[in-house]
């Protein structure tokens, strides 16, 4: 099992620590990562606090798991996976939602 606290991790690094970024994609990324998504293929991802995530983040979230697909940051080719989500959060979302 994979985990990641969503509400520890800053916006701007949040979506390339979940699906990874090729090297020289923005400043400072000096080497190619590989994304949680990645890392979890054919095992369980463990988000917590995702009621954390920033919009943008919930969209290419959405994609993974309709389609099992993402595209590293800088790579415009898709990567499939095959990830168990199990998610929690202290927030109330279907007041946020309403909202």
């Amino acid at each position: 099992m994979i985990k990641v606290n969503c509400a520890t991790l800053p916006a701007n690094l949040l979506e390339s620590e979940l699906f990874g970024h090729e090297k020289g994609a923005f400043t400072g990324a000096a080497t190619k990562k590989i994304g949680r998504f990645e890392i979890a293929n054919h095992s369980t991802l463990f988000l917590d606090e995702v009621g954390e995530l920033p919009l943008d983040i919930q969209s290419k979230l959405l994609r993974v798991l309709d389609d099992g697909e993402f595209e590293r940051l800088g790579n415009s080719s898709s990567i499939t996976v095959d990830v168990r989500i199990v998610t929690a959060t202290n927030r109330d979302l279907e007041k946020m939602i309403r909202e």
